[in-house]
């Protein structure tokens, strides 16, 4: 007989069901089939909260009861022909007036139990079995439904289950026997108590079902059907490198399901480990991949390490005095304290010195632990012997899980020493003398960098490609992926260019994917990515040491522009529309350009001026031709250029500088743009362009702001005192306008000397018809003394800084 077990995932819309039965029907055409269902994907944790609702006497209950009842009526409707409807049509909404009267007595006597929980968590899987086995039958199958309730035997204290296996064994083998052929439907998860009052295997339990059937039934494999490709090395959904294991012993199985592996629920196991029953795990909806086969460790298993997990629902419980050192049986009474309260313990750790116990406990046990320990050791906490008991919360376990890990030496120092190296705090440590597990208790903040750099250190292999790893996706970076996507295949096609994104961050998550990351999906990807950090992102960058690697920096960030030597002086090269370290101290900006060229890295920073404009190509152009700059006059802000073209003193400024703002023109902080601070880095930039050793205090600034305004701490304050200062802006319009002037932001370098300022423009000046956020330059040199070689276009914005970027990167795939 087949055993298979189908996920919540797996039945989460009609469409999903019927690929469900087209398996189930593939397995019915080689042997009987057993045919284990949870409820559909969500549903329980809607029952448990309806439960919950209704215990505060809040009514909306009742709307959440209104939806699950139409999305299950609707499913037979979609699922069932019409004539047969009728009858499971009748199961369903009686099976919904019992739910309902259930959640009534709740509501009214403000009182929910354990056993009421049980009862109504039960229900999904009911229905959804009741409404399957009928689309089987109206499939002319021959189906008999199974009610695991009559079966399974169990009791629950609290969320721990003890199944009585010798009733439930003979239970399932006296229903089976004579019942050889043909379609068994069975509802996983539920059970019945001694007294026959309806119960629950614990959430996860229909894998548990799975199992004990089996078992029962001696069984030689159950196959469990998810939503992914088996057991992963980590979470996927944290560590996008992960990869899904073909083989794993039943040892390993247990500890990573027992560290948060959600793919089995952890007792499941235990059933079949006695047995040596073979678990299959496969992707309910790409059942041509191989999955993962949980069965007896053999040699075949080449891996030091099998996976990384975690658990981040814990606290961690601490007592220590020394009243504890040398004192027979007091680690005794500690845990024997913690066994009358029903308390499972996660992880223990104690130091030789005896002076303390450390243990960890699921979250909402933490608290009755901590009182019950207070409590049992009174009087030596009372006459200073030990300290009370500490609870140290917002902590997570990291694991490292391997059956041959005992047969390597160094594990335990490599994962600690990349943990480390990476800034994470170990609080605690664990390993069992059977070193299948090393676990270690970190802050939860940190789970998915450790996650990340365990992977990193004990899985993934570099390869050789051209990489981006880009910082900043607002604006200026989407658009680049948006460009990168929309030309893949001509640059690979035209300029035999193989540009793959293997890493992304924003100013709050980080992800990496060796394989490439997929820039159709990389929001959502990024969203569940690990935390940001700077030295984080570049050592990854560094430890992957791909060839022909590149650094995309599209922020405004001083502190990113800080790691650029690191990236440099690692061969691995920097395009950046950032300013800031161009415009840095000269001798940082001198240092960048050393490195560049002492490891062959490029660094290109074409955006620094004129987004995507030639303007810092044409003048390098120029100066190695060898003719000489006597003068450069610019109009070099965007920003600034489209706030004086739209301001008319009709509309407060500061409303001019909100548009500007609101449409991309302007950095995050738009200070740094009306300040006059990006213009003047842009012209120093050209001036060091030219061989002038100049620095930013250099340039004059003739500031049009007042002080406060310059040093205000935040936008809400900066646009308050724009607004405050509305007069002295409408007076320096006024004023232009009455000298036939427009308002220009203007940069000028001349014999050694740079400023900018505000500057009103006459009508006969090439500055005068700019439009919009264009952009203008006037190189005057020797060849261009009287009529300047310049360059026009549009100098802001997301897409044309974005092509600039672009632009960059091919340049160096193609050096």
């Amino acid at each position: 007989m087949n055993v298979l077990k189908f996920g919540g995932s797996s039945l989460a819309s009609p469409e999903r069901i019927k690929l469900v039965a087209e398996t189930v029907e593939k397995h019915l055409k080689n042997d009987s089939t057993l045919a284990v269902f949870s409820a559909f994907g969500g549903v329980t944790n809607d029952l448990l909260e309806m439960a919950e609702l209704a215990a505060k006497e809040d009514p909306a209950y009742k709307k959440i009861l209104e939806k699950n009842e139409k999305r299950h009526l609707d499913a037979v409707r979609e699922l069932i022909p019409v004539n047969d409807q009728s009858a499971v049509l009748s199961k369903v909404k009686t099976e919904f007036n019992r739910l309902e009267t259930l959640y009534e007595g709740v509501y009214l006597l403000n009182e929910l139990s354990n056993k009421t929980r049980h009862v109504v968590s039960g229900f999904g899987e009911i229905l959804s079995s009741l409404i399957i086995n009928a689309y089987f039958k109206s499939k002319g199958i021959n189906t008999n439904f199974v009610d695991s309730r009559e079966l399974v035997v169990c009791r629950n204290n609290n969320e721990k289950v003890q199944v009585n296996y010798a009733k439930t064994n003979r239970n399932i083998q006296n229903y089976f026997s004579g019942k050889t052929k043909g379609l068994f439907v069975a509802p996983g998860f539920v059970a019945k108590n001694d007294d026959g009052v309806p119960s629950t295997l614990g959430r996860g339990g229909s894998d548990f079902t799975a199992a004990i059937f089996s078992a029962a039934l001696k069984i030689k494999k159950v196959i469990i059907y998810t939503d992914v490709n088996g057991m992963y090395t980590a979470n996927p959904m944290i560590v996008p490198q992960a990869y899904s294991l073909d083989k794993i012993s039943y040892e390993e199985a247990m500890e990573l399901s027992h560290f948060g592996a959600k793919v089995l629920y952890p007792p499941t196991l235990q059933p079949l480990l006695e047995q040596q029953i073979e678990i299959h795990i496969k992707n309910t909806f790409k059942p041509e991949e191989p999955g993962t086969i949980v069965s007896k460790s053999t040699k075949e298993n080449f891996r030091w390490v099998t996976g990384i997990t975690h658990i981040d629902s814990i606290k961690l419980l601490n007592i220590e005095g020394s009243g504890m050192v040398g004192i027979p049986g007091f680690s005794k009474r500690f845990f024997e304290v913690l066994f009358q309260e029903n308390i499972n313990v996660v992880l223990i750790t104690q130091a030789s010195s005896e002076h303390s116990i450390c243990v960890a406990v699921k979250d909402d046990e933490a608290k009755a632990a901590r009182e019950a320990l207070n409590e049992a050791f009174e009087v030596e906490i009372q006459n200073n012997k030990i300290k009370p008991v500490t609870v140290e919360e917002n902590v997570a376990i990291v694991a490292l899980v391997g059956d041959r890990m005992k047969s390597h030496h160094g594990l335990s120092g490599k994962m600690f020493s990349a943990l480390g190296n990476n800034n994470i705090n170990i609080r605690a440590i664990a390993q069992g003398s059977s070193e299948r597990n090393i676990s270690a208790v970190i802050a939860k903040k940190d789970v998915k960098k450790a996650l990340n750099t365990l992977h990193e250190q004990f899985f993934e292999v570099p390869s050789k490609e051209l990489n981006l790893f880009i910082t900043g996706v607002g604006n200026v970076g989407s658009k680049l992926l948006a460009q990168l996507k929309k030309q893949e295949n001509y640059l690979l096609e035209k300029l035999r260019l193989k540009v793959r994104v293997l890493g992304l961050s924003n100013s709050k998550k980080m992800i990496f994917n060796e394989e490439g990351i997929d820039l159709q999906n990389w929001e959502d990807a990024l969203e569940n990515g690990q935390s940001a950090d700077k030295k984080d992102f570049f050592e990854k960058v560094q430890k992957l040491n791909l060839r022909n690697s590149v650094f995309v920096d599209n922020t405004a960030s001083a502190e990113i522009s800080s790691w650029y030597r690191h990236y440099l002086a690692n061969s691995i090269s920097v395009v950046t529309c950032n300013k800031i370290a161009c415009a840095d101290d000269y001798v940082n900006y001198q240092e960048l350009q050393n490195l560049s060229r002492e490891y062959g890295a490029s660094f290109l920073y074409e955006t620094n001026v004129g987004a995507g404009l030639p303007i810092i190509d044409t003048l390098k152009n120029l100066v190695a031709s060898g003719d000489q700059v006597k003068k450069i006059q610019a109009v070099l802000s965007g920003s600034l250029n489209f706030v004086f073209n739209n301001y008319d003193a009709s509309s407060p400024f500061y409303k001019t500088v909100e548009m500007a703002m609101k449409e991309g023109y302007t950095e995050p902080d738009p200070k740094i743009d009306l300040s006059g601070v990006d213009v003047a880095r842009k012209i120093l930039i050209l001036a060091r362009e030219t061989g002038l050793k100049l620095e930013l205090e250099d340039i004059e600034k003739k500031n049009f702001l007042s002080e406060e305004a310059l040093n205000s701490e935040n936008n809400e304050e900066f646009f308050k005192l724009l607004e405050r200062d509305e007069e002295k802006f409408k007076e320096i319009y006024n004023n232009a306008e009455k000298n036939d002037a427009q308002l220009k932001y203007v940069a000028q370098l001349e014999n050694g000397k740079a400023q900018v300022g505000l500057q009103e423009v006459g009508p006969d000046h090439p500055f005068y018809n700019l439009s919009g956020s264009d952009n203008i330059v006037l190189f005057f040199t020797e060849r261009y003394p009287d009529q300047p070689l310049i360059v026009k276009g549009a100098g802001a914005g997301a897409d044309v800084t974005a092509s600039g970027i672009f632009a960059d990167v091919i340049r160096i795939g193609k050096k």
